[in-house]
């Protein structure tokens, strides 16, 4: 099963930071869509990766998270 989460960010480069980070730790790139416009990432998961993909937006301090 999957989940997809979406986070808001407060500026384009933490959008850019959050996207580098879920890419460099292994998750392939056709599964997270960003748009800077908005400030929006969404990253599609299995459920069992869901706690490791919100430690990651977390980290990058989001405005909202779903």
């Amino acid at each position: 099963m999957f989940r997809t989460i979406t986070a808001t960010y407060a500026n384009k480069a933490a959008v850019t930071n959050v996207v580098d980070e879920l890419i460099n730790g292994g998750l392939p790139s056709e599964k997270i869509t960003s748009d800077d416009a908005t400030m929006l990432v969404m990253v599609k998961v299995p459920t069992t990766e869901v706690p490791g993909i919100m430690e990651i937006l977390n980290r990058h301090e989001p405005t909202k998270i779903s």
